[in-house]
């Protein structure tokens, strides 16, 4: 083979890796975000110095037939070395770009960044009137000149400024990228070094072509980066795209939209149609920002990254989609009205790690917000409830909850019938925080069931040793989370607990929520009724709070209905609230159950409740929540007293 020929293959190859790498990137729209269109333009660049050299191979042999034949040989190799010559300083600034050093450079920097490149220029530019980066001999043949060196030396500084802000830059990269621009380098210098050393072999450019089609597969490609649904950046692409900002020092705005009612269209219309939820509101999105910026969490919640913005602007932006959300969107020809709440913060001032802006994204409005744009001092709620998080994951470690007990008394004779268990936390850096804060965190944490169980083997603990052989209390009760109660394996977790401790079942009195037998009652009657028959006893607590079906309550074998203070309340305000707590004492009893009144306070609402007439008390007029070692002390007290 003529070698000739041996540079035609390689050219030949190099110019169809680079179209099939164009096609590629093309066809799977990686074209948004500035480094896909730096690397798009690396590509191109690429092949345009592929194309010149082929067709200077091609029309070497004829260099002899006639002057503008020699001419264009000429022009393409002058082509190819300015092209050339813009090839490094691309490679550098994608590279700079796919780990976000080059955010880290304003206007300034950038200019001093290009000037290695624009004197390399300038060289070129300059060699058709003195031939010091190349020339043709008597024999129509390339030679290099004196300068080529610079062209060389210019890549190799920009080679070197490129690695040099990568390795800085490492923990901004994921492994797979590393992997990709590592290789790329790689191949890229063995090219490199074998054309320099050996003029002969035309490896340069189809190392470099190898090495963009690989950084194509492995870095271009954002397959695990987009929702498939939509079409937008996904919760991982946002990971990874604040963790570059942040590890950049890159400030930027985090606009959160919270669609707060978006369970209204599974429940009118069907699960399928959320989808189609998400993909109208990303559409209405991307026609305030580019759809690089835009991030689906999940069907209600959306993230935008707002870099260079003022909070004028992000306050503008937040104003218009809430507007936005003011009109009907229309979901299969039927229109709904959809509430957003937009909660916006900054980078990282506000937003310190990209676990922070998944808290917000995932953290719930607190019901008491009236607001529909939320920032500033707003969010104090996302950093109390982080604080609170880290209370509750510091509080199982580091033994920080206790159990606190509130007697019950009998009505008829005022004896002490029982207690309710009530988890406290004491954080040592936030102080007392109550259970209606900790509760709903921790059972979206995952750990409500941890409490509950850390919670009955506090009771279990305490009856089978301080008050073993003490007939005073009857029972104690022990709140059962939903979640709890519904986890495969539960029935038996609760005989496990309380077989080893040894205790008389009798003596646990577990409490329910009248809302949660209400959603749950056919399950939950169930594991009731199997629990009764190994000899705990059962209450419902808070009755008169929710909106349950009153036979479906009722038909679980409950020992005691425990009525929530709010009617007892009502009834010492007006006639009407006297009258609800009378039918439902009346209802109750009719039923066969057991009854206990919570939240006493003053004398006068125990004189009702004789007139009323019920079974139970619970109440600070009686005694507050009580330590353990309280608790054990307002016994021996309780009991001294009566005798």
């Amino acid at each position: 083979m003529y070698p000739e020929y041996f540079h035609i293959a390689f050219y030949s190859s190099a110019v169809l890796i680079l179209i099939t790498t164009l096609f590629f990137t093309f066809l799977q729209q990686r074209t948004a975000k500035v480094h896909n269109k730096m690397f798009i333009m690396t590509t191109i660049v690429l092949l345009i110095n592929a194309v010149t050299e082929l067709c200077y191979e091609l029309m070497l042999p004829h260099r002899f037939d006639s002057d503008s034949v020699f001419t264009m040989i000429r022009v393409s190799q002058y082509v190819y070395f300015l092209m050339h010559a813009l090839l490094c300083p691309c490679v550098a600034i994608y590279v700079n770009l796919v780990t976000g050093a080059y955010l880290r450079f304003n206007r300034k920097k950038r200019m001093i960044y290009m000037i290695p490149y624009v004197i390399t220029e300038i060289l070129i530019l300059m060699n058709p009137f003195n031939g010091r980066f190349f020339y043709f001999n008597d024999d129509r043949r390339f030679v290099r000149g004196d300068l080529e060196i610079i062209l060389y030396l210019s890549g190799a500084l920009y080679l070197s400024i490129c690695f040099f802000l990568f390795i800085h830059t490492w923990r901004a990269v994921v492994v797979k990228r590393r992997v990709a621009i590592i290789y790329f380098f790689t191949v890229t210098l063995g090219g490199i070094l074998v054309q320099y050393f050996n003029i002969n072999i035309k490896s340069e450019l189809f190392a470099e072509a190898v090495g963009l089609l690989g950084i194509m597969m492995a870095v271009e490609s954002e397959d695990d980066r987009i929702d498939v649904d939509t079409g937008i950046y996904n919760r991982r692409a946002l990971q990874l795209d604040l963790n570059n900002y942040i590890i950049n020092k890159r400030d930027l705005w985090l606009v959160c939209i919270k669609i707060t009612n978006a369970d209204i269209i599974p429940r009118v219309t069907g699960s399928e149609n959320v989808d189609i939820l998400s993909t109208l509101v990303s559409e209405y999105l991307q026609t305030k920002v580019s759809r690089t910026y835009i991030y689906n969490m999940n069907p209600q919640t959306f993230m935008l990254t707002l870099p260079d913005r003022k909070v004028e602007q992000v306050k503008s932006l937040a104003g218009d989609i809430v507007a936005r959300f003011e009109l009907p969107w229309t979901i299969n020809d039927n229109e709904y009205m959809l509430k957003a709440v937009i909660m916006f913060a900054d980078v990282p001032k506000r937003i310190p790690s990209s676990a922070d802006a998944f808290y917000m994204a995932d953290s719930p409005v607190p019901e008491s917000n009236d607001k529909k744009i939320l920032y500033g001092s707003d969010l104090n709620y996302l950093l109390r409830r982080s604080a609170i998080q880290n209370a509750i994951v510091n509080g199982l470690k580091k033994d920080s909850f206790e159990v606190f007990y509130q007697p019950t008394f009998n009505l008829s004779d005022g004896s002490l019938h029982g207690a309710e268990a009530l988890l406290r936390l004491d954080d040592p850096a936030i102080g007392k925080i109550p259970p209606y804060e900790f509760i709903p965190i921790s059972e979206q944490m995952g750990l409500v069931d941890v409490l509950d169980t850390f919670v009955l083997g506090e009771v279990c603990r305490l009856l089978s040793n301080e008050l073993k052989d003490d007939g005073s209390v009857e029972a104690i009760n022990v709140n059962l989370s939903v979640l709890q109660c519904l986890k495969p394996g539960f029935i038996e977790s609760i005989n496990q607990e309380a077989d080893k401790y040894g205790i008389d079942r009798r003596r646990i009195n577990f409490e329910i929520t009248e809302s949660v037998a209400a959603s749950d009652y056919d399950q939950l009657a169930q594991i009731v009724t199997e629990l009764k028959n190994s000899g705990f006893r059962f209450s419902l607590d808070d009755y008169g709070t929710g909106y349950s079906n009153v036979m479906s309550v009722f038909s679980m074998d409950l020992d005691i209905i425990k009525i929530d203070k709010s009617i007892l309340w009502s009834a010492m305000e007006n006639k009407l609230g006297r009258i609800l707590l009378e039918n439902t004492v009346n209802m109750v009893r009719e039923m066969g159950r057991k009854i206990l009144v919570e939240g006493i306070e003053t004398k006068e609402q125990l004189e009702l409740l004789r007139e009323v007439g019920v079974d139970y008390l619970q109440g600070f007029y009686f005694s507050k929540p009580l330590p353990k070692d309280e608790f054990l002390a307002f016994i021996s007290e309780h009991s001294r007293v009566k005798t």
